[in-house]
């Protein structure tokens, strides 16, 4: 069976292991104060270029996002996202269990328009009974998206500008973070600290077993910070396994060089496909490739490749996706394009 469902199927890259292995007798204090954890910080800040950064290890996305908008948002706030954001879709309404509605705008290839944006803030608070409603507290997006499609600099900066304007924080999970930045070779994660008061790298999809950094760029921690986090049950007493994966992702550049062959070789995939005649759902330039199947030749290709269903295309049709990673191998490139 071809594994080709996600991109977390496999363990970690080996140089983690070997990181982790190396270290694991060594005694250190708990809850990321060790120095592992102030070694990786210090390598992402100056990555970055914000040496002021404030940085915090988790363990995973959906916990990730729910602990960052829950300490930035008063209680009766909510957060704007696309309606086919993770956060609208599939945390199994996480944010919501936290006590903050999702907002959602239109999904437009799995981003939202800063114009909507900007009427949906104009609207709300021109309304005579905008008191009596949830308020809209942050916005929410994903680089890459779920749909595997990016955000154009004008379409950060834009973003951004109003989110500036509206005195509201800009969120930007990036689960997928190397992926996205790998295949948009204009913008640097620089740019997207500058861009965002809030953004996660994400180290679970990207070679890590697990972990996500969240870094806030703009002297905006939430006060009390690892009390919020600890709330919720995700400060890991042994925090010092997610800065040692850490500082192994951010030395000698493993973490863009692992999003580079994933692209790689989703390119390759989606060229098999396109020169086979298969069509796809939506272009993207990233690792998750949205492809739609005959449901009957779908049946015999889930025999040899595991995939991902998205969504069903019509009685006869399905889309998939193809998602490549960090551990995607020539051979397996090979011989899912033999089965294809």
């Amino acid at each position: 069976m071809l594994y080709f469902s996600c991109d977390y199927a496999e363990g970690c890259h080996p140089k983690l292991l070997e990181a982790l292995s190396n270290t694991n007798m060594v005694s250190t204090p708990g809850y990321g104060e060790d120095d592992f954890c102030k070694s990786a910080k210090d390598k992402i800040r100056k990555y970055i270029d914000c040496p002021n950064a404030d940085i915090y290890f988790l363990v995973g996305g959906t916990q990730t996002n729910q602990v960052v908008i829950d300490s930035m948002l008063s209680n009766y706030d909510g957060v704007v996202a696309a309606s086919t954001g993770h956060v609208a879709v599939h945390e199994a309404g996480a944010i919501e269990y936290s006590g903050h509605k999702v907002i959602t705008l239109p999904g437009h290839e799995g981003k939202i328009d800063s114009k909507e944006l900007k009427q949906m803030l104009v609207d709300h608070y021109a309304d005579d009974s905008a008191e009596h409603m949830v308020n809209p507290g942050m916005v929410y997006i994903s680089y890459p998206t779920e749909y595997g499609t990016l955000y154009s600099r004008q379409e950060l900066e834009a973003i951004s500008s109003i989110c500036s304007e509206y005195d509201i924080p800009l969120f930007i999970d990036g689960a997928r973070l190397a992926y996205g930045l790998a295949a948009q070779n204009d913008l640097s994660m620089s740019d997207i600290a500058s861009y965002a008061d809030v953004f996660y790298i994400g180290g679970t999809k990207v070679g890590a077993l697990f972990g996500e950094a969240v870094v806030f760029s703009k002297g905006n921690t939430p006060k009390h910070m690892i009390t919020q986090i600890k709330q919720h049950g995700a400060l890991l007493a042994k925090g010092r396994l997610l800065g040692v994966q850490f500082d192994a992702l951010f030395t000698d550049d493993l973490y863009m060089e692992m999003g580079a062959h994933a692209i790689k070789q989703a390119s390759i995939i989606r060229e098999d496909l396109r020169n086979k005649g298969y069509n796809l759902f939506m272009e993207n330039p990233t690792n998750q490739i949205f492809v739609i199947m005959e449901n009957n030749a779908l049946k015999a290709f889930g025999e040899k490749v595991a995939y991902g269903f998205w969504e069903k295309y019509d009685d006869n049709h399905t889309v998939i996706r193809i998602a490549t990673s960090w551990a995607t191998s020539d051979e397996a490139v090979e011989a899912l394009k033999k089965i294809l």
